[in-house]
């Protein structure tokens, strides 16, 4: 026997979708819809964009719904507001690694600042050395706007008389900015010879008597900040400037005492110089001197130095074309 069941095609079209209603939750304070599709009522947050599904608490809405939720879910807490954010704990913790980071960073940046002003220290001395061998390797005489820049030439000389007795001091000689008036007196007194006899001529030895001599120079910065540049008639500034302190010496060349051609040793040491210059800095109002350098330069000069005369100072001209002969 063969049965046979019919289906209604209204049996099997979609159902329409139950306009929800909400009504207000007295435990919650929150909308929830009346609708409890599989025993589990959504909860919308009125503010946020958080959902949940909290398991039907056995309101009389719908008793098969309501008893089906009771056996299918436990019942859930009651939902809270969430506001996220950093504890006071957290917020102690990133200061205090803060913290110990700009220890470490303030604790560098004076060696980073130091090495900086070190490293443009020594840039300016390199620049003004190589300006000052070539200005007195050269013999310079019109070279008028060193005025601008030394301030002050010392020689530290010493009379080693004829019978060789002790040396005696003989000064030391200074100028000055007010004497200092021309670029040929600064480069002749930058020139003076370690060792003249006692007519002041250039000499390789004081066996037979003479003077020693030993040129400082205070020189501020030929190079360097713009600002500090003449003209610049703010004393001030001219105070501050980058300064430093010269010890300049021009030794005569060293001979073989072994050698006995003797013409040939003075022949030598009249036509080929050492050239020594010496800085440090930086010079202080004081004329004291901090804890730059000392940087040292060394050049050798070839050519005779000639000698004048001029207004009471006995000025020194390394000649570089002029070379002596043998007598």
């Amino acid at each position: 026997m063969k049965i046979s069941t019919a289906i209604s095609p209204a049996a099997i079209r979609p159902q329409t979708p139950v306009a929800e209603t909400f009504v207000p939750d007295t435990e919650c304070g929150r909308p929830r819809p009346q609708q409890f599709p599989e025993g589990k009522e959504l909860w919308w947050f009125q503010r946020g964009l958080v959902r949940e599904r909290c398991c039907a608490r056995g309101r009389a809405h719908s008793a098969p719904a309501a008893s089906r939720a009771a056996q299918s879910c436990p019942s859930s807490p009651v939902p809270r507001n969430r506001e996220e954010g950093f504890t006071m704990i957290e917020i102690a913790i990133c200061l205090a690694i803060i913290g110990v980071a700009l220890v470490g960073i303030i604790g560098v940046l004076p060696y980073g600042m130091n090495t900086q002003r070190d490293n443009r220290e020594e840039t300016v001395i390199g620049q003004d050395a190589n300006v000052l061998v070539e200005l007195i390797r050269n013999g310079a005489r019109g070279a008028d706007d060193l005025t601008n820049y030394v301030y002050a030439i010392t020689n530290y000389q010493v009379l080693y008389p004829t019978n060789l007795t002790a040396p005696v001091p003989n000064g030391p000689l200074g100028w000055d900015s007010t004497t200092l008036t021309s670029g040929a007196k600064i480069i002749g007194l930058l020139s003076t010879p370690e060792f003249v006899d006692i007519q002041y001529h250039i000499t390789n030895n004081i066996f037979s008597g003479g003077y020693s001599n030993h040129i400082v120079a205070y020189i501020r910065s030929m190079s360097g900040l713009a600002a500090e540049k003449p003209p610049q008639n703010n004393q001030i500034m001219r105070d501050d400037t980058f300064s430093y302190r010269l010890f300049i010496l021009n030794a005569p060349l060293a001979q073989d005492t072994n050698y006995n051609d003797q013409a040939y040793n003075r022949q030598l040491a009249a036509s080929y110089h050492d050239l020594r210059l010496q800085f440090t800095w930086p010079v202080l109002p004081n004329r004291k001197v901090g804890g730059g350098g000392p940087q040292n330069f060394r050049t050798a000069v070839a050519g005779q130095v000639e000698h004048q005369y001029v207004n009471n100072s006995d000025l020194y001209f390394y000649r570089p074309q002029s070379f002596s002969t043998s007598p």
